[in-house]
């Protein structure tokens, strides 16, 4: 393959790089938590609580951002939301209190909302039907990365600056990503740098992308929009209870401190990705054997959340570093079931409409995250984090059932 031939691969890229920015600034509180709760004097309830306003947010501007996308374009919508979100997290250094924390939780969700709408978008233009779940698989390691990072990189600036400072710091790298940026992408159609046999390839792909733009209420006539939005709002708190409270779980029940957070608490997110990567291959390796669409998407599924259930094994161990090695195993599933999950809303509807499918069912998957965090922190004050991983190693069986009963056949819908 010829350097311009790989274009889309760049693009998705500095795609995914964005993405791990995201979650390096979202993951920063769940690093500081057990510091600022201390500072702050804020319970575990009402940190889940500062969870959920994010989440709110997020759940809110899922939605509205992907119809925005849709009709302003990639490039410029994912401008604005990393200008947003990285002037959301500098300021959380100059927080006061519980309130102002949930404030400032609420406007980095509004900014951080717009990232996989338009990500998603880029790769249904940029990517044929069979390369889309490794593109996906790609760009879900940005989460895993940015968790990844987080752990270590917060735990030094706060050690050596100050919670504060630390976060200043981490909302300074977006406008560092956006100058790229603004230089590198283009959509397809117009993009200056095109290898002759990567534009037959993009070209014959667009062609084949005839369907109208749908106003927004018309998504909810399709059974199938539903089915991605129900299976994101019963597992995406699964996922998001590890993003934000790993660390506490590991200051709670473990005895971590900053140090032991620091060099220890990225190790799930690394399997995460890893996950993510063999999932995004497996569902193209599966397509390409000659394997329908609908069959590999629903194996990956399957394999993956069968194998979050092991997730319990964490309520009857003692030692800290077993409890991180099933962890890890249970993020690895997760992120391999995701790369189809997420996939699954561009392999339904054309690029047209992408954003706006994809963000209802973003939207979704953060209302059920918001409802599950506060449900999170009353179980630990009020009892422990037993029931927690009970309720988190079944919900992503209950998110396959949800695509699989409502969706007999993944194809593309019909406009």
């Amino acid at each position: 393959m010829s350097k311009k031939l790989a274009t889309r691969w760049k693009i998705i890229g500095l795609i995914f790089v964005a993405t791990t920015i995201n979650y390096i600034d979202r993951q920063a509180l769940s690093v500081a938590a057990p510091f600022i709760r201390e500072d702050l004097s804020i319970s575990n309830e009402q940190y889940g609580w500062i969870v959920s306003a994010f989440l709110f947010a997020y759940a809110l501007m899922q939605f509205c951002s992907g119809n925005i996308i849709d009709k302003i374009g990639i490039k410029k919508g994912f401008s604005f939301a990393v200008i947003w979100w990285s002037m959301a997290g500098i300021a959380h250094a100059f927080v006061k209190g519980f309130l102002s924390m949930a404030g400032m939780r609420f406007l980095l969700g509004i900014g951080e909302a717009a990232n996989y709408p338009a990500a998603m978008k880029a790769i249904s233009k940029w990517f044929p039907e069979e390369e889309r779940s490794k593109a996906t698989g790609i760009l879900n390691m940005g989460p895993g990365l940015g968790a990844i990072i987080a752990p270590p990189l917060m735990a030094a600036l706060i050690f050596y600056f100050g919670w504060r400072i630390a976060f200043v710091i981490t909302g300074l790298f977006g406008f560092v990503w956006l100058l790229f940026w603004n230089q590198l992408y283009f959509d397809p159609e117009d993009h200056p740098d095109l290898d002759k046999e990567e534009e037959r390839l993009l070209q014959k792909h667009l062609k084949s992308d005839q369907s109208k733009k749908l106003v927004w209420y018309s998504y909810f006539r399709y059974k199938e929009v539903w089915a991605v939005a129900l299976a994101r709002f019963v597992s995406d708190g699964a996922f998001y209870f590890f993003i934000f409270w790993l660390p506490s779980y590991l200051v709670d029940e473990k005895g971590f401190d900053l140090f032991q957070i620091g060099v220890f608490a990225w190790i799930p997110f690394l399997a995460s990705d890893i996950g993510s990567f063999v999932g995004g291959w497996t569902g193209t390796h599966l397509m390409k054997k000659g394997m329908s669409l609908d069959s590999a998407r629903k194996l990956v599924l399957w394999i993956g959340a069968i194998f979050v259930i092991p997730v319990l094994f964490c309520l009857y161990v003692e030692s800290a570093f077993i409890a991180i090695a099933i962890i890890s195993f249970a993020l690895f599933s997760t992120q391999f079931k995701q790369s189809a999950l997420f996939t699954i809303p561009i392999d339904l509807f054309d690029s047209k409409n992408a954003a706006s499918v994809w963000g209802i069912s973003g939207s979704a998957g953060s209302f059920g995250a918001m409802l599950f965090t506060p449900i999170i922190g009353y179980l630990i004050d009020n009892f422990s984090y037993s029931p927690v991983f009970m309720i988190v190693s079944v919900l992503h069986i209950v998110s396959v059932l949800c695509i699989v009963t409502m969706i007999p056949e993944i194809k593309p819908v019909i406009i």
